[in-house]
């Protein structure tokens, strides 16, 4: 197959080196963070502009914690340029931090998909610099899962989070940088907003339709396929099932020590949900839900992609479980947050207090999604 070639903002900076030169820059990122040659975004900063601080956002600058794991300020070893973390309790934009530059430059893949932090610690930096009168720079990346397909609900406002927020769709099918731009207009921020593009990208491109490589944008999304399947099955995170952390395949394997995987496989391939197969696995994790345990469940295949809703395969994935072995499957509260976490996820509590069954969920999230297609056309920047 042939692979279309796309450069990535921070493969076209021309169109801001004036703005760049000279100034303070700080800068956004992680190791999903490369150039076409895969040159490191603060390799390239460090060498060409005045790069005096680096921002954090889960998992860290250089990908190395995992899923909420806490990220502190620091300094980056291999430049010795201030590290601030922008995730956990570091959230806030200090003095300190608002100090340390005059423009904030953003270069991080997304993986399509609302429950991505790094959606909310952009829109926390644009905020912070609407206030301060600063600029932000979004170095556009290629949406991993395309531009056209949206799934999923839409979330609910008073159930908006640091895992999902501002009416987006679960599959919201939006570039960072046309994300970014939703976003100014949402907040109605006075902030001078600079998205650099794309090129090359059309909206029916998956990532593996370009040459652009899959660098994992987070420790638990090792390659495309995990992040199809992650539209759907990040809802078990709210769950004490397991969503397959600790195993090789996250995401893709669902299962509890208290589910039969025989069983489980048959009613969710008698469903007959296009583009989807469900096969019995067995797994033990190595760390995270049931470490150490031998679990049932299957393994979510999206055998045809474009005729697959993975949305809707979680949700019913879910539903089956509830049927089949509901007394023991508990729903989980982060923390000390009165809110159930897969409310959050699920942008709605339809579901977990019975008000909707799953068909109903998705049948809902389908009309909020036309409407959302509507209001957002007007800060598409790609046919």
């Amino acid at each position: 197959m042939t692979k279309h070639r796309v450069l990535s903002g921070v493969d076209c900076l021309e169109p801001v080196e004036k703005q760049l030169r000279g100034r303070r820059v700080g800068l956004m990122t992680n190791p999903t963070g490369v150039t076409h040659a895969m040159e490191s975004t603060i390799d390239l900063f460090h060498r060409r502009f005045n790069l005096t601080a680096l921002f954090g956002v889960e998992h860290g600058i250089r990908g190395d914690a995992q899923a909420g794991d806490e990220v502190g300020n620091t300094v980056d070893a291999a430049t010795g340029v201030p590290v601030f973390s922008t995730y956990g309790v570091h959230r806030e934009y200090t003095p300190e931090k608002l100090d340390a530059f005059d423009v904030l430059v953003f270069d991080m893949q997304d993986v399509g998909a609302r429950f991505y932090t790094y959606l909310y610690s952009l829109a926390n930096a644009m905020k912070a610099c609407a206030k301060a009168g600063k600029a932000v720079v979004v170095l556009d990346r290629v949406n991993p899962l395309g531009g056209l397909v949206r799934q999923g609900t839409v979330i609910e406002e008073k159930f908006g989070s640091f895992v999902g927020n501002y009416a987006l769709p679960t599959r919201y099918a939006l570039t960072v940088g046309e994300y970014a731009r939703y976003v100014k207009d949402y907040l109605h921020l006075d902030l001078d907003l600079t998205v650099v593009p794309l090129t090359g990208w059309k909206r029916e491109m998956y990532l593996d339709d370009t040459d652009l490589p899959w660098v994992a944008p987070s420790p638990n999304c090792y390659d495309l396929a995990t992040a199809v399947c992650y539209i759907g099955t990040c809802i078990f995170e709210g769950t004490n099932i397991s969503e397959g952390r600790g195993t090789t395949q996250p995401f893709q394997l669902i299962g509890a020590p208290f589910l039969q995987a025989e069983r489980l496989e048959k009613a969710m391939n008698e469903k007959g949900l296009p583009g989807l197969y469900f096969r019995q696995a067995y797994f033990r994790p190595t760390f995270s839900k049931h470490e150490g345990t031998p679990c049932e469940g299957v393994q979510m295949h999206v055998i045809d992609r474009d005729a697959a809703d993975p949305f809707a395969g979680g949700l019913y994935l879910l539903e089956e479980i509830l049927r089949q072995a509901g007394d023991k499957v508990e729903f989980l509260r982060w923390g000390e947050n009165p809110v159930h976490s897969i409310d959050k996820l699920l942008g709605t509590d339809a579901f977990r207090t019975g008000r909707m069954t799953a068909a109903e969920v998705i049948a809902k999230g389908r009309e909020d999604i036309a409407v959302f297609c509507e209001k957002v056309r007007a800060f598409e920047l790609y046919a």
